[in-house]
């Protein structure tokens, strides 16, 4: 039996032990051009994915891909976001994050779009999930957003989130050779974004 997930950028469908991930087409872009722009994000979300994979960090794996689509392994367990919710978060969990994107920034990828509600926690391990808004890059001011969003993410979802950062922060510093500068970076955009 299938279900399916409606995304801003694609349609999520599960099929017994695999999901699909397919680029939907975008009616206000030019035909052409939208093939192009779902083919190119679909081959580089797919490329994210091998190089995260590479670099140490837990993603599903990839199945198989065409032209606007990835299939790939389906991780079971809860998201992290749910976690939090419900207070059943740990500090390992948060410890995972901050090790997870620190080899995520040494590999230079940013994740784009580093929510709890693209990490899930199976018990063991911390899945990172997708990586359609990724990119590669070395610059800091991007692996410093990445960390924002994060921060922000976390803030909004309350005193469960949030007093989890310094696990978070803890755990990339370890793990990262150049954290910081990133934070560094992240504390000058925080207070960019105070005072606009």
């Amino acid at each position: 039996m299938e279900k399916q997930k409606i995304g801003a950028e694609a349609v999520i469908i599960q099929r017994g032990r695999v999901m699909v991930k397919r680029r939907v087409r975008k009616g206000y872009r030019a035909a052409e051009l939208d093939e192009k722009i779902r083919k190119q994000r679909t081959a580089l979300e797919a490329r994210l994915l091998s190089k995260a994979s590479a670099a140490g960090v837990n993603c599903p794996a990839i199945i198989s891909t065409g032209d606007y689509e990835i299939v790939f392994e389906r991780i079971g367990g809860p998201l992290v976001k749910d976690l939090i919710e419900k207070g059943n978060v740990t500090e390992e969990v948060f410890e995972s994050i901050g090790r997870a994107v620190a080899k995520l920034h040494s590999a230079d990828i940013i994740h784009g779009d580093l929510t709890t509600s693209n990490m899930i926690w199976n018990g063991e391990r911390l899945y990172l999930v997708d990586f359609g808004l990724g990119k590669a890059s070395s610059k800091t001011e991007d692996k410093a957003m990445d960390l924002y969003l994060l921060y922000q993410v976390l803030l909004a979802s309350g005193k469960n989130g949030i007093a989890g950062w310094k696990s978070i922060i803890k755990a990339y510093e370890q793990n990262y050779s150049h954290a910081a500068h990133t934070i560094d970076r992240l504390e000058k955009i925080g207070k960019r974004r105070r005072y606009r």
